[in-house]
């Protein structure tokens, strides 16, 4: 498929009837199949909520942050990833709060605007990206956020309708047929839209399918002849397609490939973040993941990991109400492996010190002689370091070189009072990463570990399926479930 005219891209708009319907995982397919097309393709998605985040270029040798989705949807595209790509991203800290993130940079004076008066502020930057990104490519796959039927949010949307209409944006509404009630979403939704939006919508899938197909007559020529608009795709259900969740947990029931040697329960605390970064592990073959809400969740566990969180003093305030302190500790004790990654690594301390108000004050686990100050300035860089001499059960990883990114408001260094008593931790990477004297607690801040191949051959002698290996899967499977020439109409100009 060749681009036909000169002009902006085409834009392929993937809407869902809920959050969870497979908005994300449809982009990222499509981006790679137009980009097999011979096509330059380019993500985009308008406002994404969540905690889960990559750094990526920014305007004036700077850079930035935004939803992990779009950073997959990129390198699926085999585009270069950009803030362009999702110019806001809203990071939940509470229930009523979010730090804002306009082109990749916190914006504090967003972050304490409500919610419908940001909308007419951030539009033209929103905007203005689109069109750019349009101008450079051939098509442009752009996701929607929740439902574009959330009627009471609808004059306020800068991430649904009002971004289809300006990028006259063929749209493909999924629904989760496995929910159940997936006709009536797709209806209701298609009534509740105004009638020019309408006519944006080109085709309906219905998304994790079990079961046989034929048992779907003649509900999909009914929904046709209500709304003119025909079913395009029914694509199965599919427990391993690769890619992490958005924002979900791992499927318990599909969390191990083979015999399992390792099992790893990541503590899943209210405001956890980058949690994708734990998708390769989940694709080791013989490696269980599960999260851990409470001590009966980690016991038989190998590895206990406190991931990133986005409120680190609340997070640990909740870990400890659990009663997984001590779990965690017993477990360390007992010279099993612990891990922190950024804000559990933050925990792992012995004290969080908050002068400026960005997260809070509080004693640390007390695994790891260290303690972590918060400042106003957030860092936000990939990184390339070598681990120096690492010792005990995670020696293997001794001068491994990995590549990663930071994130984080907090610097963390040695307690100077423990250190003049002789408690000192071993600092494998200047002021990134140590470990305790026994060797079996390690921190870090470095996120996207377990994404370098080279630290899985090093704690496992096994490697995950490749990230292209993945894009090119979901490529395959969408050109397979796709009624025969869909997918190329929609992006003909």
């Amino acid at each position: 498929m060749n681009k036909t005219r000169p002009g902006p891209a085409r834009c392929v708009m993937v809407l869902g009837t809920t959050s969870g319907a497979g908005k994300s995982w449809l982009a990222t397919a499509l981006c790679r199949y137009y980009s097999n097309q011979g096509l330059k393709v380019a993500p985009f998605k308008a406002q994404n909520m969540s905690n889960n985040a990559r750094v990526v270029a920014a305007p004036g040798e700077q850079f930035g942050e935004i939803g992990s989705a779009q950073y997959f949807q990129a390198l699926a595209a085999r585009a270069v990833p950009d803030v362009r790509m999702n110019p806001l991203l809203l990071k939940p800290e509470a229930d009523t709060k979010s730090q804002v993130v306009l082109l990749g940079q916190v914006s504090d004076e967003l972050s304490q605007l409500p919610w419908r008066g940001r909308s007419q502020r951030v539009w033209p930057q929103i905007a203005a990206a689109l069109d750019a990104l349009r101008a450079e490519n051939d098509v442009v796959v752009i996701e929607g956020a929740g439902s574009p039927a959330e009627i009471n949010l609808h004059a306020s949307d800068v991430v649904n309708m009002r971004v289809a209409r300006h990028a006259e944006a063929r749209c493909l509404l999924v629904t989760d047929i496995d929910r159940g009630g997936a006709f009536a979403h797709l209806f209701g939704t298609w009534a509740l839209l105004p009638e020019e939006e309408r006519a944006l919508i080109a085709g309906f899938v219905l998304n994790k399918f079990r079961g046989d197909e034929a048992l779907l007559a003649p509900a999909p020529q009914m929904l046709q002849d209500k709304t003119g608009v025909p079913v395009v795709a029914t694509i199965p259900m599919q427990w391993n397609h690769g890619l992490p969740e958005e924002d979900g947990v791992f499927d318990m029931r599909s969390t191990a490939v083979g015999a399992v040697h390792t099992r790893i329960a990541v503590v899943a605390y209210p405001r956890i973040s980058n949690l994708d970064e734990f998708q390769p592990l989940k694709n080791v073959p013989g490696v269980r993941l599960s999260w851990a809400r409470s001590p009966a969740d980690v016991e038989g566990a190998d590895w206990i990991v406190l991931p990133g969180s986005k409120a680190t003093a609340a997070d640990l305030a909740w870990l400890r109400a659990q009663g997984l302190d001590a779990a965690i500790a017993a477990h360390a004790a007992r010279g099993g492996r612990v891990l922190g990654v950024c804000g559990g690594l933050q925990m792992l301390g012995e004290a969080l010190i908050d002068t400026v108000g960005v997260d809070g004050n509080g004693p640390g686990l007390g695994l790891l002689p260290l303690v972590t100050s918060f400042e106003a300035t957030k860092t936000v860089r990939p990184t390339r370091q070598c681990f120096g001499a690492v010792q005990g059960v995670w020696r293997h990883l001794a001068g491994v070189a990995v590549q990663g990114y930071e994130i984080h408001h907090g610097q963390t260094a040695q307690h100077p009072a423990m250190a003049a008593s002789g408690d000192v931790a071993r600092e494998l990477m200047p002021g990134l990463a140590w470990q305790n004297p026994g060797g079996n607690v390690l921190g870090l801040y470095l996120h996207g570990l377990f994404e370098d191949a080279a630290v899985l051959r090093a704690l496992f002698g096994a490697d995950a399926p490749t990230l292209d290996a993945v894009f090119e899967g979901l490529a395959a499977g969408i050109a397979r479930h796709f009624e025969p020439g869909t997918l190329d109409a929609l992006a003909v100009q």
